[in-house]
């Protein structure tokens, strides 16, 4: 099994759905997870559950498409939980609409999360791993949706699409500082925040009929992906787009 003890780790959007499963996949292994997001209730809660698995957690207040906010949660991680160790870039929005109904206002919206918001946390992290001289660890969420693209999705999948460059560039400009960086792509998951899609007998069918593993994901399956992509002694793994989606893509 991973050990990631003594470790720090931050996930942002880590209070709730697959962000918080990697928390916990993480916090399982040993690492002490700085859970970066903006519902406070929520944050409570997963931080609660991740604390129980004898690590240290804290809930930071971070809107991730914040400059300075971003810069301030990173300060405040390192002074409570030590050097950097793995950075999640997870938070991310969807706003779905046919694109001929699409408003550039939530266009707009949808790229200040997900891509400014990748943007401007894992340059945070660059800078926090270069500064300390000690490697490291990015993971950049992207979706299955950037291979397929998806219908009143434009906006989604474009961010998710450009989250695939960036965490390329990162993984060939940060290697000489030993930092390495991969992207991970979850498919079809339970979560909290698909229930309306998992109450849609015709949606779950399509999807579970075209999933070769005839199912969705628990968000408990990524618990091991998480530690398995923080673990520090991986040093030579990186570029590389980690797909968990029952052959989704691929079918």
């Amino acid at each position: 099994m991973t050990d990631l003890t003594g470790l720090t780790a931050v996930v942002t959007g880590g209070n709730n759905g697959i962000g918080r499963a990697l928390a916990v996949g993480m916090a399982k292994a040993g690492a002490n997870v700085a859970v970066w997001a903006r519902n406070a209730e929520r944050s409570a809660e997963a931080v609660e559950e991740i604390a129980g698995y004898g690590v240290k957690a804290i809930a930071v207040s971070c809107d991730v498409a914040d400059e300075q906010a971003v810069a301030a949660a990173m300060t405040r991680t390192v002074d409570e939980l030590g050097p950097l160790g793995c950075f999640v870039a997870n938070a991310g929005i969807a706003d779905a609409a046919p694109i001929t109904e699409m408003s550039l206002e939530s266009w707009h919206r949808v790229m200040r999360t997900n891509l400014d918001g990748g943007f401007l946390c894992t340059r945070e992290a660059a800078r926090r791993f270069v500064e300390q001289g000690t490697g490291g660890s990015i993971v950049v969420l992207s979706s299955t949706i950037s291979r397929y693209g998806g219908a009143g999705m434009a906006s989604y999948a474009a961010s998710k699409t450009g989250l695939l460059g960036l965490g390329r560039t990162l993984a060939v400009e940060l290697a000489r500082y030993k930092v390495r960086c991969n992207i991970l792509i979850p498919g079809w998951t339970r979560t909290g925040m698909n229930t309306d899609l998992q109450a849609d007998e015709r949606f779950m069918k399509a999807t579970i009929g075209r999933t070769p593993a005839r199912r969705w994901a628990d968000p408990e399956e990524l618990h091991d992906v998480a530690a398995f992509l923080a673990d520090p002694s991986l040093t030579f793994h990186t570029g590389n787009e980690v797909v968990v989606d029952g052959g989704y893509t691929i079918f």
